[in-house]
């Protein structure tokens, strides 16, 4: 986050302080990070962001700083909760109805956003390398992998609680990206800092939030969105891929699919100036005339 960033906390109606930064000047944008990550994410993206837009970025509740120091009556990080918290987020802070870009677990938390109030406050979305549904079953495959059923996300849990870094690496390695596999066999020394990173972290309530992701089912959701919506996709997504761009693309009406050829789970960082291109220029498209 540029070094000039506001914090804000926005108290939650169970007592959780929500927090956030806040840079640059323009229409409202809010960011919202992957799983097991925080506002850092976006650390690339908001400088040049920032120069169009009052960039907002959060920490999720149990994610960086909404994790730490949780008041004692505040509720589990599921994606329910965090939902709910975007939408006091939105009463507190934009009284203009915002761009959201949620990455991964970001954009499960807008589908839930969805499922609880419609497009209410929101101005448009973007949505980057996501499945409305993690687990795949006998009529969905595609989920996590093409190959995820329930009972290998039970035995992920269990690893979680046994040795959350490995196994979230673990999660990467065993995807459809060869590239990722090969770079964590190697142990690379971005691989080792992210290691390190996943070490520091408290376990517990990121598994409750997974746990509550892998619930979900967001395909209803879908046909619901009627606001203007881009959608990001890597073709060579860890998780998923062009079959679920397309899914996706088709179930939400008059959606924009770019497609990122050879991208991973996270294609807007692998083409990070394609990717703020393409986002200014959609929201530039989105805004009503007159």
């Amino acid at each position: 986050m540029p070094k000039m960033a506001e914090p804000i906390v926005v108290q939650a109606d169970d007592g959780q302080p929500i927090r956030l930064w806040r840079t640059g000047r323009g229409r409202p944008l809010i960011l919202l990070h992957e799983w097991a990550a925080d506002h850092t994410a976006w650390d690339r993206f908001i400088p040049t962001l920032a120069g169009s837009f009052t960039v907002h970025a959060w920490d999720a509740r149990g994610h960086g700083a909404t994790g730490a120091g949780a008041a004692p009556q505040a509720g589990p990080p599921t994606v329910d909760r965090m939902a709910r918290d975007l939408r006091q987020v939105l009463d507190h802070l934009a009284p203009e109805a915002p761009l959201l870009v949620g990455h991964s677990m970001g954009a499960l938390t807008l589908w839930q956003y969805v499922a609880l109030y419609g497009c209410r406050g929101i101005g448009s979305l973007c949505i980057v390398d996501q499945s409305p549904k993690l687990v795949t079953t006998a009529d969905w495959r595609l989920g996590i992998y093409g190959d995820f059923p329930e009972s290998r996300n039970r035995a992920f849990l269990a690893a979680l609680a046994a040795d959350f870094p490995n196994t979230v690496l673990r999660l990467v390695a065993d995807g459809n990206n060869p590239r990722a596999r090969e770079q964590i066999a190697a142990g690379s020394p971005g691989i080792r800092r992210l290691r390190e990173r996943l070490g520091r972290l408290d376990p517990a309530p990121l598994i409750t939030c997974w746990d509550s992701l892998a619930a979900a089912d967001f395909r209803p959701v879908l046909p619901v969105i009627d606001v203007p919506c881009l959608l990001i996709y890597g073709t060579a997504s860890n998780y998923y891929g062009v079959a679920v761009a397309e899914h996706v693309r088709q179930a939400i009406p008059g959606s924009v699919l770019h497609l990122y050829e050879d991208g991973d789970h996270s294609p807007h960082a692998g083409q990070r100036d394609r990717f703020l291109a393409e986002l200014t220029a959609f929201d530039r498209d989105a805004i009503p005339v007159g």
